[in-house]
């Protein structure tokens, strides 16, 4: 009924708080998807992840603009996100409050998102178990490879890609 890397998603969002995680695995599936709008409510759900990413590591500015746009693609989006299964009368209340929260730069609080079908909460559940850890739990401020993914990951394909561009780029000037 739901895609698995959408609770797949859903369970490190709830669960480790992993969201450089989810953040990978629902760009991969928008990009293979038939809808690769730019408005697409999976591009919601990458920008919600890269804002609280941000904003547990202080960076309220980011934060905050990519929760604004995620806040825009979802105002568009209410129907879909209903057939997602989130609880729409709470999802948006609670976007709000965390945008004041980046805006007032405020400290990072761990949330979860407001699921409205029980089947879906289930296999989140039992996602999280899959992959050891536990739905809705509190963000681990020690785990420095789940704070800071961004800076320690292997960028070694990304760099090859990106000179490879340059490259055919000054070839075609």
């Amino acid at each position: 009924m739901y895609p698995a890397q959408y609770i797949e998603f859903l369970a490190h969002f709830n669960g480790d708080r992993d969201y450089f995680e989810c953040h990978e695995i629902l760009e991969e599936y928008w990009k293979e998807s038939n809808d690769k709008s730019k408005d697409s409510t999976w591009v919601g759900f990458i920008l919600l992840a890269v804002s609280r990413y941000h904003h547990r590591r202080r960076n309220f500015n980011g934060a905050k603009r990519t929760l604004e746009k995620a806040i825009k693609i979802f105002s568009g989006h209410d129907r879909e996100l209903n057939l997602l299964g989130l609880d729409c009368d709470l999802i948006f209340p609670l976007l709000t409050k965390l945008l004041a929260q980046a805006a007032n730069e405020e400290s990072y609080q761990t949330i979860t998102l407001p699921i409205s079908d029980p089947l879906l909460l289930e296999a989140c559940i039992k996602e999280c178990e899959n992959k050891g850890f536990n739905w809705g739990q509190e963000s681990n401020f020690d785990d420095e490879s789940i704070i800071h993914r961004h800076m320690l990951r292997d960028r070694t394909d990304v760099i090859k890609e990106r000179m490879k561009a340059l490259m055919n780029k000054k070839g075609n000037e």
